[in-house]
């Protein structure tokens, strides 16, 4: 990866149309709808997220845009093509990181890159070359002869993310990339997506991690029910729908404090089972007027605002229920 570019990937024209337009789309299940008519377009070169909880019709719009699902109705384009008539030729063109990883556990990491490559035609001369380069991108060059089953979650998320990069896509979609990882192999595939989307690859992904949406995202959408409820760059939503701090305020169990002294002095006041979310612009400020109502929470916590509290303000749940 010299000079810090794409492991592999040819370079990127800033000028390009959308890679993805989507107007009325839809996915229906019998009487179910997963995704009800949602609009969206994805520039070349963008980092683009869906933000929801499990069941939001994530993962049901990655399966039509990866074309491997059909639409119900409405339209899509990707990458100029329709999915109904041109699924093929989408699919070669597309790096694909499934929700659970789908590696040859009975092959070597090396092989898991040239077996999978040579779906594509790619010449093994060429294929060795490249899975080479790209177990360097994902630092598993030492585990190259080694086989997949002993490695950790975070190896195998690494190499799952190599394998979908083998056919120098243009567009790489990642379905819950790091659900199961533990802080620190989260980070490690952050830094890899992170350097991929500065070489100018374009990246969709679902996440219901606010921390890795914030990361990730140049621009999101918040799914819930299968409807877009929000749009925009992290800090625009965290603007528009919520305050600039937050305090967490924690009582013992049981107990049902009086905020009425507290609320005309804060935005907006949240009860949720274990805490309470007071939504304000200054967290200090805030804390105070509660110690002067005489209230004793047993912690009380000011922090910035997340993702987290857009998706509250919007649903009145939180993104993991």
């Amino acid at each position: 990866m010299a000079g810090g570019g794409r492991p592999g990937l040819s370079p990127v024209v800033a000028t390009d149309p959308a890679l993805i337009t989507a107007s009325g789309l839809t996915k229906r299940f019998g009487p179910f709808t997963a995704v009800d008519g949602i609009d969206l377009d994805v520039a070349r070169g963008e980092s683009f997220g869906f933000l929801g909880p499990n069941g939001a019709g994530k993962s049901s719009t990655m399966r039509m845009i990866a074309a491997v699902s059909p639409v119900t109705s409405g339209r899509l384009r990707i990458l100029g093509m329709d999915p109904a008539t041109e699924g093929p030729a989408i699919r070669a063109r597309l790096g694909v990181v499934p929700q659970e990883d789908t590696l040859d556990t009975e092959l070597t990491v090396e092989e898991n890159l040239v077996v999978y490559g040579r779906y594509f035609d790619i010449p093994r001369a060429v294929l060795r070359s490249r899975a080479a380069e790209l177990l360097a991108f994902v630092q598993l060059s030492d585990r190259a002869g080694d086989l997949v089953d002993p490695l950790s979650g975070g190896m195998k998320r690494r190499l799952t993310i190599a394998r979908a990069l083998i056919n120098d896509p243009e567009l790489l979609l990642l379905d819950e990339p790091t659900t199961g990882l533990d802080p620190q192999a989260r980070h490690l595939v952050w830094e890899r997506l992170y350097q991929l989307k500065h070489g100018g690859v374009t990246l969709v992904l679902t996440t219901h991690y606010m921390d890795e949406a914030e990361q990730l995202c140049d621009r999101l959408v918040v799914m819930d029910g299968g409807r877009i409820v929000a749009s925009g760059s992290p800090a625009e939503l965290i603007r528009a729908y919520s305050t600039r701090e937050v305090v967490e305020l924690r009582f013992p169990p049981g107990t049902e404090p009086d905020l009425s002294a507290v609320a005309g002095s804060v935005a907006r006041v949240e009860h949720l089972p274990d805490r309470v979310l007071l939504y304000t612009d200054d967290g200090d400020a805030a804390t105070a007027v509660v110690h002067t109502a005489g209230l004793r929470p047993t912690t009380a916590l000011a922090r910035r605002s997340t993702l987290e509290d857009v998706f509250l303000r919007l649903t009145g749940r939180q993104l993991i229920d």
